[in-house]
């Protein structure tokens, strides 16, 4: 969070500005970002609407530019922006997406989440992050080395968060239920998987000071304790991985991130693996051959898929 430099804000005409301008200045404050506002429109000049953000942001003494444009999609607007300004962090508002639509379409938010290559702030509530709780949702049942990196990503910037804000960390992972049949005693009694969870666990929690009072394993699916978690803390901020799912089982199941997204009370910080960031960062090169272009349109059905 410390390293970031620029911030792209995904400003909306049609939507109060307070709630998500006032995460922007918070974050810009803490980190001496720049920050760059967007509009996502081909067809609307809002250059008034730009220019009233960008002078009253100005005369607060922020670094800020804007600009308006559009790229076939909202999704693909913002991670071009996303790229052109090399911003590390996105923040964007999130609104409820219709139930009926999501179910035949993938929503725009989602694939945000899925191929921006840098952090996504989603913006869902006015609840104020100074003294407030900060969790992070780790999936410690996968232990490789990639996974590894991922949760020290995701408590580490929870970390400097709760720092920056004067707030309380706190750390949860979901276990499975028991499985008579497992070939593995460990994952045949609930008891003993909570156990080797919160062994998993004990490093992340010595590294970054969280006692075993603010941490919370519990048995279940993630997308559903990660909600329940947080609304139990009155959580002012979630901050999860997400290891981009692809192909049919991400079309018709979708990844963690983004099946809470509607259900979560917080708001969400979304990050990536370094290996899937690197791929994305390709692939969303602003100058793409046209073999890149290729691979960009039919990257959810031409990659393995990653589980979270």
């Amino acid at each position: 969070m410390h390293t970031i430099r620029n911030t792209l804000v995904v400003m909306d005409s049609q939507q109060p500005e307070d709630l998500i301008l006032n995460r922007a200045r918070m974050i810009a404050s803490a980190t001496q970002s720049h920050l760059h506002l967007l509009v996502c429109d081909k067809r609307l000049k809002h250059s008034s609407y730009l220019d009233d953000m960008r002078g009253a942001l100005a005369k607060e003494g922020f670094s800020v530019s804007a600009q308006q444009a559009w790229h076939e999609s909202p999704h693909k607007t913002i991670i071009a922006a996303q790229q052109a300004e090399g911003c590390g962090l996105v923040i964007k508002q999130h609104l409820p997406d219709n139930p009926l639509a999501k179910t035949l379409l993938t929503p725009e938010d989602w694939k945000l989440l899925r191929y921006c290559p840098s952090p996504v702030l989603i913006v869902k509530t006015a609840m104020p992050w100074t003294g407030g709780t900060i969790l992070t949702a780790v999936d410690v049942g996968n232990d490789d080395i990639g996974h590894r990196v991922l949760h020290a990503g995701i408590v580490s910037h929870g970390y400097d968060i709760a720092q920056l804000a004067g707030g309380t960390l706190h750390m949860m992972s979901a276990h499975p239920y028991p499985m008579l049949g497992s070939h593995d005693p460990v994952f045949q009694l609930k008891e003993s998987i909570e156990d080797f969870y919160r062994t998993q666990c004990k490093t992340l929690q010595s590294e970054f000071n969280i006692d075993d009072e603010h941490l919370h394993i519990e048995e279940g699916s993630a997308d559903l304790l990660i909600p329940q978690i947080a609304h139990r803390l009155n959580a002012a901020l979630t901050v999860i991985g997400n290891v981009a799912r692809t192909g049919l089982s991400g079309v018709l199941i979708g990844n963690t991130a983004e099946m809470i997204l509607d259900t979560l009370e917080s708001d969400v910080l979304v990050l990536k693996p370094d290996d899937i960031i690197t791929h994305l960062e390709e692939l969303a090169a602003p100058a793409q051959s046209p073999t890149a272009q290729a691979a960009l349109a039919t990257w959810p059905y031409n990659h393995h898929n990653h589980k979270l």
